[in-house]
């Protein structure tokens, strides 16, 4: 009876022992599923907070820059500007953007007007010139405007303050700036909009991504036709 008894006790702990292992198993086998499920919500939080980053950075710069120097075109014997040429491009590592009229607007402030857009038409651009005064040529073609209005070789002023936007380098010939392409904004003013010597002029170009960018500048006294702005 005491063999018996005895075996019986050394069966009773080995199922113990088999059990305990189960569950130790069970366990580890949980913990790291759980492990793995954690890490995995890391790494997603992770990549969504550099995504968020990412797109934080990218609108809080301007994805446009001025690309040289700033012209203008003068009346001599009234002192005042006729037009302006800001030459523009991509940042360094910016993304593309699409200068397309329906996405983009073009704000102007003097110290005597203050217009929201005045982007021609809501038009994109007069195509791709090698100038200014060829691109205006390209909207007198365009019926935008009469030829006597024209801001380079016209006698009036246009009858309305405008602007366009053509291509000096355009690579898809399409509406994205993109890395490696130049486009130019040019401004007509009407007769009573026209900044005058030592007046401040305010450009804004708000563009789908990106801050908007501003260009500030003050004009010299006007002794020739062709004004260097800086």
């Amino acid at each position: 009876m005491n063999l018996i008894q005895k075996g019986h006790r050394h069966t009773h702990r080995g199922i113990i022992g088999i059990e305990s292992a189960i569950v130790l198993i069970a366990f580890v086998i949980v913990a790291a599923a759980l492990a793995f499920v954690v890490l995995n919500m890391g790494f997603s939080t992770t990549q969504k907070a550099k995504t968020a980053i990412i797109a934080a950075v990218e609108e809080a710069g301007s994805s446009l820059e001025v690309a040289g120097k700033i012209t203008a075109v003068g009346n001599v014997a009234n002192n005042v500007l006729n037009a302006t040429v800001i030459p523009l491009k991509i940042v360094s590592g910016g993304a593309s953007s699409n200068l397309d009229g329906n996405f983009t607007s073009v704000k102007i402030i003097t110290d005597n007007i203050e217009y929201d857009n005045i982007f021609a038409n809501g038009t994109l651009h007069v195509g791709t010139y090698v100038n200014a005064s060829q691109a205006w040529d390209g909207a007198v073609a365009k019926g935008w405007i009469s030829a006597n209005r024209h801001p380079y070789t016209g006698n009036l002023n246009v009858l309305e303050t405008v602007a366009l936007i053509y291509w000096t380098v355009n690579q898809n010939d399409n509406s994205i700036l993109e890395s490696g392409e130049h486009a130019v904004l040019t401004v007509a003013f009407a007769r009573d909009d026209r900044p005058s010597s030592l007046e401040r002029v305010s450009w804004e170009v708000s563009t789908p991504k990106g801050a908007p960018l501003t260009v500030d500048r003050t004009i010299p006294n006007i002794t020739t036709q062709i004004v260097d702005l800086g």
